[in-house]
């Protein structure tokens, strides 16, 4: 898993950085205020939680016995990514609002990852 969640955790950073760009250039002339807001806010917690996910591939390194906690906290933070950042961008370039629903879903996904690490350091030994 060490493995999986570098790469997956670096491809995201790298994708917000690019996704980032694509805001500020490409898209400032065609999003309303509100519609960038909504898509600069799903990058910022694409880039947070991509260097979290990066922080459990380094914790895991150097474990010895992986509690299943810290590969929850990596799962939590992918899953967020994937439902909290990726219904806010599609929220911002098709403005279909039911998509801003299911935006708490991802929310609560990256909560338990935190709340995994959490855990992962109140066991730690």
């Amino acid at each position: 898993m060490v493995r999986i969640f570098m790469i997956i955790g670096s491809i995201f950073a790298g994708l917000g950085v690019a996704g980032g760009a694509f805001a500020s250039h490409a898209l400032k002339d065609r999003l309303s205020d509100r519609a960038l807001d909504i898509f600069e806010t799903g990058i910022k917690y694409q880039m947070y939680h991509s260097l979290a996910l990066l922080l459990v591939a380094l914790l895991l390194t150097r474990l010895e016995n992986t509690p299943s906690s810290l590969l929850g906290a990596g799962y939590g933070f992918l899953v967020g990514i994937l439902i909290f950042s990726g219904s806010l961008y599609a929220l911002s370039l098709t403005g279909i609002k039911w998509l801003g629903a299911i935006t708490p879903i991802g929310g609560v996904a990256f909560l338990i990852g935190w709340g995994s690490l959490v855990i992962t350091a109140w066991n730690w030994k």
